[in-house]
């Protein structure tokens, strides 16, 4: 199975501590940054950045003036900041030590050129035959042909994007969906997602430079005309960067990349900033839709029918375009004392992580009741977490966090 995935801790952190972590968290981000930007396929730290994205001085990196400018900002003087040790940089020690998260926006970072090249999705392969506890897990559903969304994207969907973000391989995708805030009604800047879309797990810490693009590629353009495409056409509602992540303490203390550790505890949520400063609008109010979540959906014998919607990314997709399954879902448990998840048969694969499920809640109306989490290789089917009160909370201390803004 396939995951998707990243967090965010600052919850777990008192004040106490917060500000040394928010200094390495804020230089481990432009240092991502300047040793990311080539694309996942260079050798990373041990590579070391581009003589043009961060420079060399008789084979140590140096910092451009601009960036550290902007670490200034955040009251970083790094030529002083713990002696100069950050020329030392070993990203995995930086990005560990990183326990508050911190998403300094990047004017420009995401061009229409690295949007469309983010395809590799963050993995979790679990085995097709996954079974669990006897008697609460149906039987593996049969495949759902992903369909692709009718163009423009916003008119079936306006509520789903994309959500790019860097890994230690380098740019990465997954999906994600506009949410309703308690304490913002009508002026929402929440985005729901995966836990694995922001967050690594038990063996990692923050991925860097998050940012939602809803309705990414609205007019569904091919790879070839994606080429030629101008950010507004890639991006028609704006890019949107994390200010603020959370996730759940499962997810963080026991997600893996491989086998479904975490998975039923694997969600998230965004506070989101447009990266050009604010024009008075909410993303909410910027594309005229955000999704209720309910945390007491019915269980899924109870749920007529549920749809997925996401960016897959992984073959045989590309990334670029909004598929979506419609599927009455089964019941999956991973493992004998954790949450039993949904699942439903759909043949979208890794990037759709993320993706909201909607389904009737128990008002009558469509709300988010999950999100896609795992799924086999080859893909077949798709489980995610049944929301309850561990979501509930996230949710709630992320809206609260913004709440007098």
């Amino acid at each position: 199975m396939r995951a998707m995935r990243p967090t965010d801790t600052a919850r777990r952190g008192g004040s106490a501590r917060r500000r040394p972590a928010l200094a390495a968290a804020a230089l481990a981000a432009v240092l991502t940054f300047t040793a990311t930007a080539c694309g996942p396929d260079e050798d990373g730290p041990e590579a070391g950045p581009s003589d043009d994205a961060a420079g060399r001085s008789d084979g140590k990196i140096t910092i451009p003036d601009d960036l550290k400018e902007r670490l200034k900002e955040h009251g970083i003087d790094v030529d002083k900041w713990r002696n100069g040790e950050w020329r030392n940089w070993d990203r995995d020690k930086w990005l560990r030590e990183a326990k508050d998260y911190v998403n300094p926006i990047i004017e420009g970072l995401w061009d229409p050129d690295r949007m469309r090249e983010a395809e590799k999705p963050p993995e979790n392969p679990v085995d097709d035959d996954i079974s669990g506890d006897e008697g609460v897990t149906d039987p593996t559903p049969a495949p759902v042909e992903a369909a692709a969304l009718s163009t423009p994207y916003h008119d079936e969907a306006p509520a789903s994007g994309k959500l790019l973000f860097d890994g230690p391989e380098g740019p990465m995708v997954c999906s994600a969906t506009v949410v309703q805030d308690p304490a913002h009604p009508g002026r929402s800047n929440m985005v729901w997602t995966a836990g694995h879309c922001v967050h690594a797990g038990k063996k990692g810490g923050w991925y860097r430079n998050i940012a939602f693009v809803p309705s990414y590629n609205d007019s569904g353009l091919s790879a070839a005309q994606l080429e030629n495409a101008s950010k507004e056409q890639i991006a028609p509602y704006g890019v949107w960067w994390g200010q603020w992540a959370q996730t759940s303490d499962q997810w963080i203390s026991q997600g893996a990349s491989t086998g479904g550790q975490g998975a039923p505890y694997d969600f998230a949520v965004l506070q989101v900033v447009p990266e050009k400063g604010s024009s008075g609008k909410s993303l909410e109010e910027t594309v005229g839709s955000a999704l209720p979540v309910d945390f007491d959906a019915p269980a899924a014998p109870e749920i007529a029918s549920m749809t997925a919607t996401g960016y897959p990314a992984a073959p045989p997709f590309d990334g670029q375009a909004a598929l979506r399954c419609t599927d009455k879902p089964g019941r999956l448990s991973v493992f004998r004392n954790d949450p039993t998840m949904y699942r439903i048969g759909c043949t979208m694969t890794g990037g759709s992580s993320g993706g909201g499920w909607v389904a009737q809640g128990r008002d009558g109306k469509p709300a988010l009741v999950s999100n896609t989490s795992i799924g086999p290789v080859p893909a077949g089917w798709l489980a995610g977490p049944r929301l309850g009160p561990e979501a509930k909370g996230i949710y709630e201390e992320a809206s609260k966090k913004y709440a007098g803004r």
